[in-house]
């Protein structure tokens, strides 16, 4: 063999050991899997003693943000009031219900090396590695929803959807004499949202004059959606008096309603998140609107916010977040008002704060390995 043809294959052979070595490597910076199976957490103890303040990322909390619905936004502002309260950089990405662009938004984060983030995937399984190697790297990752995260953020979804149908059907007990055509506008296609919509069809299992009508996902899940979904639903059901689901959708239905003249102050149209606009519709003197169950994302944002800033100064925060569901009635607007305007003073008062949120786990940077990685929620067994 002719020494150029050596020199060939010795040069062939040790790119094939460099990449195989780029992949070892690669394999290598892979990190724990985090707590996969179905976890019960104690209460959050505030006390609980703190560790390492995590080493080589900056003082930036970053927020992944899905779409511009009134409830993201919310959460937009919570974090960057957190942020400026406790001296970190802002940054937002929002990825428009794309959710190859959310990876890369969240890919770049990474590779900024920022200190926190709060996600809200549009597609989890997709973006899932990638907040894993935030995780590894030693940012603080909290998601509202879908792990992983070294906090998540969940909502008892069952007794969400329940507060919500418990009061449609109050009203059509007092007020429609117990008869009622329901529609019902789910998300089902998100695991983690399901029982909610599970819990309106118990509720409504139970009252024998109340039909179901139609119980369908708006493609896409907005306002948009919400208009589109109803105006078809009317074509087969002009006579409709309850519709439930999630505020954005519900208020793209309420368009369709009053569209297709067939609002009536006599009906029961309730939603979830507490959108300002469900909001200032519940306030409207003789409108369709009765309800709204508050997840108010400025509060809950405000204390993720926190919670990445004392992570990053080693403290230990929680691994997991209730955000409790209040029933936005015309009787509390006034004062969940004055809460969502001062987030801060909210957070500080535990009585106020208790209203809103349930902390559970401890976790901090040393301990980072127990992330949660399994879809946790305080209502599972």
């Amino acid at each position: 063999m002719s020494s150029d043809r050596m020199k060939f294959l010795a040069t062939l052979l040790g790119t094939i050991g460099l990449i195989a070595g780029g992949a070892t490597l690669a394999n290598a910076q892979e990190g724990p899997a985090g707590i996969t199976k179905q976890t019960v957490f104690a209460p959050f103890d505030p006390n609980a003693p703190g560790c390492s303040a995590p080493p080589g990322i900056g003082k930036v909390l970053a927020f992944a943000q899905d779409n511009e619905r009134e409830f993201m936004q919310g959460v937009d502002h919570g974090l960057a009031a957190a942020a400026k309260d406790r001296g970190l950089e802002y940054r937002r990405a929002l990825a428009n219900n794309d959710a190859a662009k959310g990876v890369e938004q969240v890919q770049l984060f990474l590779a900024s090396k920022i200190g926190g983030l709060v996600a809200a995937p549009v597609d989890p399984a997709s973006m899932s590695h990638s907040l894993q190697e935030l995780i590894w790297s030693g940012a603080y990752v909290g998601t509202i929803v879908p792990p992983p995260a070294t906090s998540l953020l969940n909502a008892p979804q069952y007794e969400t959807g329940k507060v919500l149908a418990e009061a449609a059907a109050k009203y059509i007990n007092e007020k429609l004499g117990g008869k009622a055509n329901a529609v019902i506008l789910s998300h089902d296609s998100m695991e983690f949202l399901a029982p909610r919509f599970a819990a309106m069809r118990d509720v409504f299992k139970t009252m024998p004059g109340v039909t179901i009508v139609a119980d369908i996902s708006p493609t896409p899940v907005n306002k948009e959606g919400g208009f589109a979904t109803m105006s078809t639903i009317l074509q087969a059901h002009p006579d409709v008096d309850v519709v439930l689901g999630a505020d954005t959708v519900v208020l793209g239905a309420l368009a369709a309603l009053e569209a297709a003249g067939k609002a009536t102050p006599k009906q029961f149209l309730g939603g979830i998140d507490g959108e300002p606009e469900a909001v200032a519709a519940i306030k409207k003197a003789d409108g369709p609107y009765k309800a709204s169950i508050s997840l108010a994302s400025l509060v809950f944002a405000y204390a993720m916010g926190q919670h990445a800033a004392d992570w990053l100064e080693g403290k230990s925060i929680p691994q997991a977040m209730d955000i409790l569901p209040v029933a936005l009635t015309s009787d509390y607007i006034a004062q969940y008002e004055a809460d969502v305007a001062d987030p801060a003073s909210v957070y500080k008062d535990p009585k106020r704060r208790d209203i809103y949120l349930r902390m559970y786990g401890n976790i901090c940077y040393d301990t980072r390995d127990q992330y949660v990685n399994f879809p946790w929620s305080s209502e599972a067994k």
